[in-house]
């Protein structure tokens, strides 16, 4: 039991620090425009070495957001109730459901929408570290449901 729930403690420990970076990045995507390499995040784009917030209240923008955020407190939750194996696993894979919608979205607009605008574009590190914490926050809730799986097989069978 308690090795599943130091793997989950560690994948989860792991999947919330890959979503504050992935959301706090400048990252997600790289693109050549006007000559000069240019890239954005989530909150702010880059050209010719000079940044700017995303001031545009566009809904997918928003939207990949405030997964995003949701994710990290949903995840952040299921770190601080990582004694009670069943809160931490549901929380978790709430995590990962949230992490899921923002990245979907997030892909769904750029390959139908900016993908076409840009010719010379790629989806860059930040978008893949969103990715890779989907995979560690579904990991960490799966170990901690084995876990409580575990503790309750053997609390029944210590009972009898």
């Amino acid at each position: 039991m308690y090795s599943f729930m130091g793997g989950g403690l560690f994948c989860a420990i792991i999947g919330n620090i890959l979503i504050v970076v992935s959301t706090a990045t400048d990252y997600w995507m790289q693109y050549r425009l006007s000559g000069s390499y240019a890239h954005q995040g989530l909150w702010r784009y880059c050209m010719a070495n000079k940044c700017y917030m995303q001031t545009a209240s566009i809904a997918y923008w928003n939207a990949t957001r405030a997964f995003m955020i949701l994710s990290g407190m949903a995840c952040f939750a299921g770190i601080m109730r990582f004694s009670r194996s069943f809160a931490a696993g549901i929380m978790l894979l709430i995590s990962t459901l949230f992490v899921l919608l923002a990245m979907a979205i997030n892909t769904g607009v750029t390959l139908s929408f900016l993908g076409k605008r840009f010719g010379d574009w790629r989806f860059s590190w930040s978008y893949i570290l969103g990715w890779v914490a989907m995979l560690m926050t579904f990991f960490a809730g799966i170990f901690y449901m084995c876990a409580h799986r575990l503790y309750e097989s053997r609390r029944v069978v210590g009972s009898r």
